[in-house]
């Protein structure tokens, strides 16, 4: 199997187009640059976490492996949501580690047909304050810990994602 890095991470496409009524030219806004991509306003490097930092709101890091018909799902939400569930999975299985989550998209997703033989870590950050009322499990070793997240909260779940879910890295069966 090979890896390979996505190419760029998607920016947050927060911000909005009002910004040019009160900065004008792009090139004047030290807080908001232009998304080459959709044109929309988006926070400069760093400054999407300044603003919130000031907002006092704190943000937990997730993983999720996906294959590729969920990937196609989520790239038509423009990176934004998770799909959801199907009858068959009534639970949201987000990863703490990019290692675990690897460990699944290049391990399992490859070898399974509904995967489409591929898979894809993405990353994601939602606010710790949703996190709160679920437990982390630990399955299997120390270092295999998700969320159980019933399929019912996963538009809650999405609601409390900042900014946009990326793809780290794609894997590929032989």
């Amino acid at each position: 199997m090979r890896a390979e890095k996505a190419r760029g991470a998607r920016d947050t496409g927060w911000g909005g187009e009002h910004a040019d009524a009160k900065w004008g030219r792009e090139s004047q806004n030290p807080h908001f640059s232009r998304n080459k991509t959709r044109g929309n306003w988006v926070p400069a490097s760093g400054h999407l976490a300044s603003i919130l930092d000031g907002m006092n709101v704190s943000l937990t890091t997730l993983y999720r492996p996906v294959g590729q018909a969920e990937l196609e799902l989520i790239r038509a939400s423009h990176f934004r949501e998770f799909p959801p569930r199907l009858p068959e999975q009534p639970v949201f299985y987000p990863v703490l580690t990019e290692e675990y989550a690897t460990q699944i998209a290049r391990d399992w997703n490859t070898k399974d047909e509904r995967s489409g033989f591929v898979g894809y870590v993405l990353r994601f950050q939602v606010r710790a304050e949703f996190l709160a009322k679920y437990d982390v499990h630990v399955v299997g070793s120390a270092g295999h810990r998700e969320y159980w997240i019933p399929a019912g909260d996963l538009p809650e779940l999405n609601s409390n994602i900042v900014g946009e879910i990326g793809i780290v890295s794609e894997f590929h069966a032989r």
